[in-house]
């Protein structure tokens, strides 16, 4: 069965929150072993730019996925 592009969006969103979250707690505790001190605001803006490529990039495969799993021929 295909998944709805409303579903994708809704996986996606979710994923890519969690995400955000753990990246973010990441960046806290990463960043300053290597000698990089970034402003907690800074963190922020940093994480949500990555999120929004990772938001694309996920929408964009599974869109992709979703359309070449319906070709004739690939065992779908």
């Amino acid at each position: 069965m295909s998944q709805s592009k409303r579903a994708s969006l809704a996986e996606t969103l979710t994923n890519v929150a969690i995400g955000y979250l753990v990246a973010l707690a990441s960046q806290l505790a990463i960043f300053p072993l290597f000698g990089i001190h970034v402003a907690f605001h800074d963190n922020i803006a940093i994480g949500l730019w990555f999120t929004a490529i990772s938001i694309v990039r996920s929408y964009v495969l599974r869109r992709a996925y979703n359309h070449f799993g319906k070709r004739p021929g690939n065992g779908a």
